[in-house]
């Protein structure tokens, strides 16, 4: 089977889709895993299928690295709805449905994608750090001088403990700058089992969790590995979060055909 793929990126965090509006592509697990491999196939963080789905404009179907479905991917939705502009489908505002429900999105002039993501009312204070979903389990861990951190090693010893060894968690280490709406996070992802340069609901995650403003609108300024993001909400109340917006670029890398 020839597969026709497009690479895309999203501050990094890079993505193979392909439109499966026909329904002629049913992947491996095997054949998923090897495709994004970076030696042995295209080389990606997860790969993704654009598919029919009736009442909405598309449905998302996301799987890691390893070639397991995996949970909702920010990066990859605002990956995803730039390619659904680019294959003809063009809305002022995008319906699509994901693993974790409805999302909209919205592409603004300059090309800059903002995706909604679900509402968040539960973070829970674990060993002096945090845990949230938000689409996606996450573990933020508050730490000075990210950058120089050993985020692989640090974030495998938390992703394989045993706390969160069988389902798995992503794990992101978070730096609050003096600026009280700039922080930068650093993500080891579950699937992918290694540090990417960029996790769209990690990097929600931790500005849920590094909100500044008590009562209201927050807008945090995110900087990855792989570029910048913001994050935008309301906190409604102590661990409640709505109109949560992350927006960033969304690009295309290469188009072509592999053999699988």
């Amino acid at each position: 089977m020839q597969l026709h793929f497009y690479k895309y990126q999203g501050t990094g965090n890079d993505f193979i889709l392909a439109d499966n509006r026909q329904n002629e592509y049913v992947l491996t697990q095997q054949q998923i895993h090897k495709l994004c491999d970076r030696r042995f196939g295209i080389g990606a963080d997860g790969l993704m299928l654009l598919q029919n789905k009736e009442g909405f404009d598309f449905e998302m179907k996301y799987y890691n690295a390893d070639g397991k479905e995996g949970s909702m991917c920010g990066n990859g939705g605002r990956c995803m709805v730039k390619f659904a502009y680019h294959l003809g489908i063009h809305r002022e505002v995008y319906r699509f449905l994901a693993s974790d429900g409805v999302h909209e999105a919205e592409i603004d002039i300059d090309g800059i994608v903002s995706l909604k993501m679900k509402d968040v009312s539960v973070i829970k204070k674990f060993r002096g750090d945090y845990l949230l979903n938000t689409g996606s389990p996450h573990y933020i861990k508050l730490v000075t001088d990210v950058m120089h951190l050993d985020v692989y090693k640090k974030g495998y010893e938390i992703r394989h403990s045993k706390d969160f060894e069988e389902e798995g968690i992503n794990v992101n280490f978070v730096e609050q700058s003096v600026e009280p709406d700039k922080i930068i996070v650093r993500t080891f992802e579950r699937g992918v089992e290694d540090e990417t340069y960029s996790c769209g609901t990690g990097v929600t995650a931790a500005a849920l969790v590094c909100y500044h403003n008590e009562n209201g609108f927050n807008d945090v300024e995110v900087q990855t590995l792989g570029g910048h993001l913001s994050v935008e909400f309301d906190r409604v109340d102590e661990d409640r979060f709505e109109n949560i917006w992350l927006c960033g670029p969304a690009e295309k890398v290469f188009q072509g055909h592999i053999e699988i």
